[in-house]
């Protein structure tokens, strides 16, 4: 039972470095389940946290001869978990609940045997990030079912008024406000950008403005939803629009880096068959990506798919990104041999640059929202999860921007007529390349 329960631990572990979803009003069902360890939800209390927990429906396989001490919820921190599984493995306690650094709430030895259901209140002035955890130290053997409604909130300022996003989130209604206003902003700007150039406008203009739009609506759903999450602990519906938007803001965004790598409508009016079988990969894994953020986000890590289901959306997400890099590379390769041979160096260099350019950002801007902003939200104190936010929206923020500038209407770019001097010193600077590589 000690290895089980020490496997556990370890999958709460790695449930606690995946970004929770942001805690609220949640309700669990758990229906004859025998594992030892369930992590229920994770919040960042202050000093006026307070957590409130109602169980009812609680059936358990067996009482006889049961030490029901040894089963019940929790209240630990990320450190206690190392703490208690270098107990297990000395061999000084043998439940964790018997740990004296975990925070108990509530052991089913307090449930008189004629009832099914409990309510209770903790009280916590320990600032620090926190996971509620329910243990079944008869882990294997012992089955429990029982419906869970629980609330955490911090109680803000001299009102006292309940938030229940967690310490560190607090902010971000205000973040994702604030940044679909810029979006709003750019969306109009853009706007303005192609009727001033209307006589060299292609439709993947149209199309990058769509993106825009998308996105600041995704941003202002999303600053709603977690307005109504911080004042009620429940969206009200804004979870749904924030979803919409999201799926729809994706597929628009992954779409327009395949047409524009392509060289789609600013080079050719149309797309060869490996370009189409690129879309036709990239659209249905963002809607399987889409799926498995949503099951994420509705349910808690008590889920025993939970972990299986974020394993899925890095997996679709990390292959989207390799995706939408071929076209690029492909576009590369295209200009290269087109600027030896159609006797049009300086401007097919000047194609080639763009998009070599284009390729590095496009590389930067993944891996920075993948990796960096990851990296970022499991190093940073709970206070200040809200900088890898920040940190992500910047990093989108001027990709955006950067994609807009380089790909904007203009009479004189780089896919018209150049003079001859700067064709030969195209032509010079290729051959020097060649040379280079060789």
């Amino acid at each position: 039972m000690a290895i089980h329960t020490i496997t556990s631990i370890f999958l709460l572990l790695l449930v606690t470095l995946f970004s929770l979803t942001t805690a609220e009003i949640r309700y669990t069902k758990i229906k004859s389940d025998t594992r030892p360890i369930i992590p229920i939800d994770e919040f960042g209390f202050t000093h006026t946290g307070r957590l409130e927990l109602n169980v009812s429906s609680v059936n358990l396989s067996t009482r006889n001869n049961l030490d029901l001490s040894k089963v019940g919820f929790f209240l630990c921190t990320r450190d206690s978990w190392l703490h208690v599984l270098e107990q297990l493995e000395d061999g000084d306690i043998s439940c964790a609940l018997d740990s004296n650094i975990v925070k108990k709430v509530y052991t089913f030895n307090s449930l008189p045997a004629n009832q099914n259901s409990f309510e209770t209140r903790f009280v916590e002035t320990d600032s620090d990030q926190y996971t509620l955890v329910f243990a079944n130290c008869y882990g294997g053997t012992l089955q429990v079912s029982m419906k869970i409604h629980s609330a955490m909130y911090n109680l803000d300022g001299k009102s006292r008024t309940k938030d229940y996003l967690s310490a560190g989130r607090t902010i971000l209604p205000k973040i994702y406000f604030f940044f679909s206003v810029i979006y709003f902003g750019l969306a109009t700007l853009w706007i303005y950008v192609l009727y001033k150039k209307r006589l060299t406008v292609f439709r993947i203009h149209f199309f990058m403005l769509a993106v825009v739009i998308m996105k600041a609506l995704n941003l202002l759903c999303e600053a709603e939803d977690k307005s109504y999450i911080k004042r009620t602990g429940s969206a009200h519906g804004w979870d749904v629009l924030f979803y919409i938007f999201s799926f729809l803001k994706g597929i628009i965004l992954f779409t327009l880096i395949v047409l524009i790598g392509t060289g789609w409508s600013f080079l050719k009016p149309y797309l060869q068959d490996r370009e189409k079988k690129v879309l036709m990969i990239v659209i249905p894994l963002q809607v399987i990506a889409n799926i498995a953020q949503v099951v994420i986000d509705e349910t808690s890590p008590f889920n025993q798919d939970w972990v299986t289901w974020k394993q899925i959306f890095l997996l679709v997400d990390v292959i989207c990104c390799c995706a939408v890099l071929f076209p690029i590379v492909w576009s590369i390769k295209n200009l290269r041999e087109a600027a030896r041979t159609d006797g049009k160096a300086a401007v097919n260099l000047m194609k080639l640059t763009l998009f070599r350019h284009y390729y590095i950002v496009v590389i930067c801007y993944i891996y920075f929202t993948r990796v960096i902003v990851y990296a970022l939200e499991t190093i940073t104190s709970y206070r200040y999860l809200w900088t890898s936010v920040v940190a992500s929206e910047l990093a989108t923020l001027g990709f955006y921007v950067f994609t807009g500038y380089k790909f904007k209407p203009e009479a004189h770019n780089p896919y018209f007529a150049i003079d001859d001097e700067e064709e030969e010193a195209a032509a010079e600077q290729l051959k020097f390349e060649d040379e280079f590589e060789l």
